[in-house]
């Protein structure tokens, strides 16, 4: 059965200077200046601006480009950054499940969710490339072990993200009381890979639990809150839609035809430096006017679209002055309200800790 086409969430995947491996050299500066804070800055003020719903920001190793190093935070630490600036869009960095310390990851993402006040998402990492694994002093898994530690890093995290009820926080200060211990409680998780202790040392956070994101190649999706399709035709996204119980966003790398030059002739110039790898997705080079067809031929498959530009700034000018303005007339583009946390945005409940029925 197909669906009406409905309003879509527009995300934005603003990692460094853009989709392409040669983004950068659009800048004529090192890789390092094009990561710096104030262009992140600037990018996020114009995202917000332009109504997005939600801006994923990758995290990978990216080895240097001759002679110059590339250095950088990781990505939840830039999502740190721009969280407290901003009052609307979801902020989901991408946080690696195999490499990062689960108890870690769990405290660092109810973190951001207190200083987002309710907006912060997990993009879930699976990398385990030898680069990856070498950075933190670890070996690669098993291909056959990815997909059971992935489960068991998410099921720990909402675990841990549960063991503090929402009331438990009761600043008597009469009694001299910050919490009341019955409602914080107890997690120990035995796993096959690691084993943790909790609870978290972080109060429950303003969604209760965080937004949840990940790819669908995953194979852990009764796990997400929102699931990433890849596929590199509509018919193939739209497949792959079928049955999701979790919101679906379409992945789209895309670039755009400028005042100045078109889509395929920015493409091959770009390729000229470094060929854009394919990752499987749906990759779109031509006008602001067939982008928008593109999405509309989206719209009664998914809930939403995550856009990767080839170009940051490039390719993101040309999506907010030509694009999502016709979006929006055509009442496709879901802009989020000021102010709404991001389970809000999406549609998505807020869940009670697991814990809230054994005191209550």
């Amino acid at each position: 059965m197909v669906r009406a086409p409905q309003p879509l969430h527009l995300a934005v995947e603003i990692d460094g200077a853009g989709g392409h491996p040669a983004a950068w050299r659009v800048w004529g500066r090192p890789p390092a200046d094009v990561l710096s804070p104030r262009v992140l800055r600037s990018v996020v003020d114009t995202v917000e601006a332009a109504g997005f719903a939600l801006v994923t920001i990758d995290d990978r190793v990216v080895p240097g480009e001759g002679a110059y190093p590339v250095g950088r935070l990781d990505a939840g630490t830039r999502a740190s950054f721009v969280a407290t600036t901003t009052a609307s869009y979801g902020v989901a960095p991408t946080v690696q499940a195999l490499t990062t310390e689960p108890f870690h990851l769990a405290t660092q993402l109810a973190s951001l969710d207190h200083g987002s006040r309710g907006r912060a998402a997990w993009v879930v990492g699976s990398d385990n490339s030898a680069d990856v694994n070498g950075a933190v002093g670890f070996e690669p898994r098993a291909p056959e072990a990815v997909q059971r530690e992935v489960r068991d890093v998410i099921e720990l995290a909402r675990q841990l993200w549960d063991s503090w009820e929402d009331d438990a926080v009761i600043r008597d200060a009469a009694t001299g009381r910050y919490l009341d211990p019955d409602k914080v409680h107890h997690v120990g998780f035995e796993g096959e890979f690691f084993s943790v202790v909790g609870p978290l040392i972080t109060p429950r956070s303003p969604q209760g639990q965080i937004v949840v994101v990940g790819a669908a190649e995953l194979g852990v999706t009764d796990l997400l809150d929102v699931v990433l399709l890849s596929g590199r035709d509509v018919t193939e996204i739209g497949t792959s839609a079928t049955g999701q119980q979790a919101v679906t966003l379409a992945d789209v790398e895309v670039i755009l035809d400028t005042k100045t030059e078109s889509a395929q002739s920015r493409l091959a110039r770009l390729d000229g430096y470094s060929p854009w790898p394919d990752r499987g997705r749906l990759r779109f080079a031509g006008s602001a006017r067939d982008f928008v067809d593109l999405v509309r031929s989206l719209a009664d498959k998914v809930d939403g679209v995550r856009i990767h530009p080839a170009v940051v700034t490039t390719d993101l000018a040309v999506l907010v002055d030509e694009v999502l303005p016709v979006l929006q007339e055509l009442s496709l583009h879901r802009i989020p309200k000021p102010g709404s946390t991001l389970r809000e945005t999406l549609g998505l409940p807020r869940p009670l800790s697991r814990f809230t029925s054994t005191t209550n």
